[in-house]
């Protein structure tokens, strides 16, 4: 498994202490996943309100990542000029993180955990379609086939499920395209802003939590407090651990996503699909058939050769050369070249998502001579 610095798209090697906090961050991952759907499943078996669990691990997130902070040496607050200009990204960032996680209470409490564990086996279907609707990202025929067996298997295991439910099912679909999108905007928010990733996960908790306070007063309060579980020290309990959980859990999936590419991400996140499967399976007990644990196996084996394939995509990416685009105006060159060095463009001035050249400061064989007379550049990076 090959891990690389967050703004690795290819994913460099690093040394064996690095390699050892991942694997590290990876079994803590795994361990506290496992354990959060399990009592998340027995919370939610006997306090049958998805929109307060999500309420209690929102507020663990906002009220333990400012203690966690200071004790990594990060102040709890960035400085207002810092925030201001994020506020378009981090509001939809914390709508879909409250949306997200309240489909995927009312999935876990709806259907067992491993078949909502399979539906999100689905989440390379959506990165794929998401890609293509929203940066026009075409895939390579391998790709495309490597989502085959992903839906095959959670058809399988779909029309194979003794305790199915369809709104459990819709829920499951939904979250996964949620978390698919969070995901996909998480990294390149750590790495455009350069925030540190417990800040970006305190600030998305906090925010969140204030944004679904009113939603939950509608629909849940009035219900929950005449609820004569709530006031039980198991329910508490359970409540507490569920929230603590989900903390450590986000702790540790935003350090792993803010160390390793994309790739490894996709892999590990993969792998922890299997854990948590078959420790609920074992804990849980939920009756299941050999051809519904088919389908199970089959869409993880799915998301291996997605993820396979992709890389397959990047590599070939890297050894195709590609020839810059150009586009002349009256004063300026608008070149996008991906084949470029680092210090083709390195000395000139960001502007507006473009790198600005004067045409002496241009001596790559990457570019042709044609292009650096009578304009200055501007380098897509």
């Amino acid at each position: 498994m090959s891990v690389g610095g967050v703004g690795g798209g290819g994913g460099g090697g690093v040394g064996g202490r690095e390699l050892m906090t991942v694997v590290s961050l990876c079994a803590v991952w795994y361990a506290t996943s496992c354990g959060n759907n399990v009592v998340g499943k027995v919370l939610l078996s006997q306090l049958p309100f998805p929109l307060t669990v999500t309420l209690a691990q929102l507020a663990s997130i906002a009220v333990y990542s400012g203690p966690a902070m200071r004790a990594a040496g990060r102040q709890p607050r960035p400085p207002p000029p810092e925030r201001a200009p994020r506020l378009a990204v981090l509001v939809p960032l914390a709508l879909g993180k409250f949306l997200s996680s309240v489909l995927s209470h009312v999935s876990i409490w709806k259907v067992p955990v491993s078949f909502v564990h399979t539906v999100k086996a689905t989440m390379p279907l959506f990165t794929v379609i998401l890609s293509r609707l929203i940066m026009g990202e075409k895939q390579t025929t391998k790709v495309y086939l490597s989502l085959v067996p992903i839906i095959t298997g959670v058809t399988i295991a779909t029309m194979t499920e003794l305790s199915y439910d369809g709104i459990g099912m819709m829920c499951a679909l939904v979250s996964t395209a949620g978390f698919s999108l969070q995901h996909i905007y998480s990294k390149k928010v750590l790495v455009d802003t350069g925030i540190h990733h417990l800040r970006l996960l305190h600030i998305l908790g906090r925010m969140a939590f204030f944004l679904f306070i009113p939603v939950w007063l509608i629909f849940d309060f009035s219900r929950v407090i005449k609820d004569e579980n709530l006031g039980s020290p198991k329910i508490i309990a359970l409540l507490f651990a569920d929230g603590f959980l989900c903390w450590i859990q986000n702790i540790v999936a935003f350090s792993v996503i803010s160390m390793v590419t994309p790739l490894t991400y996709a892999i590990a996140n993969a792998s922890k699909r299997i854990f948590v499967i078959g420790v609920s399976l074992c804990i849980l007990g939920n009756p299941v058939t050999s051809v519904n644990m088919m389908g199970m196996l089959m869409a993880i084996f799915g998301v291996f050769c997605y993820n396979k394939a992709k890389y397959d995509q990047r590599q070939e990416e890297k050894r195709t050369p590609m020839l810059p685009l150009v586009q002349k105006n009256n004063e300026h060159t608008l070149m996008r070249s991906f084949n470029m060095q680092k210090s083709d463009y390195s000395n000139g001035a960001l502007q507006n998502g473009y790198h600005l050249l004067t045409p002496t400061e241009n001596a790559s064989p990457h570019i042709p001579p044609d292009v650096t007379r009578n304009h200055s550049k501007l380098l897509f990076v």
